[in-house]
């Protein structure tokens, strides 16, 4: 599950689950204002694209529901 990373890392603006954010694949977060003069990640060189907003339900679902710990392959036995 995407992790919601609730301040921006160069200026450290505290942003909501519902806030407007850009994020890279390794899930580097920044605040609009920040990413102006950006199309990439200035930590690690990734795309920065348009962080997903949370449903609210979404935070129930992986409460009742957690991603599995180990990945099971069928007919593998493990």
């Amino acid at each position: 599950m995407l992790k919601m990373k609730s301040t921006c890392e160069t200026c450290a603006r505290e942003l909501r689950a519902t806030d407007e954010a850009f994020i890279c694949s390794y899930e580097c977060t920044y605040c609009p204002p920040c990413t102006t003069n950006h199309q990439v990640c200035p930590n690690c060189g990734g795309e920065l694209v348009q962080r997903p907003r949370r449903t609210t339900g979404a935070a129930e679902i992986a409460r009742r529901a957690p991603a599995r710990l180990r990945r099971m392959v069928r007919g593998t036995g493990r």
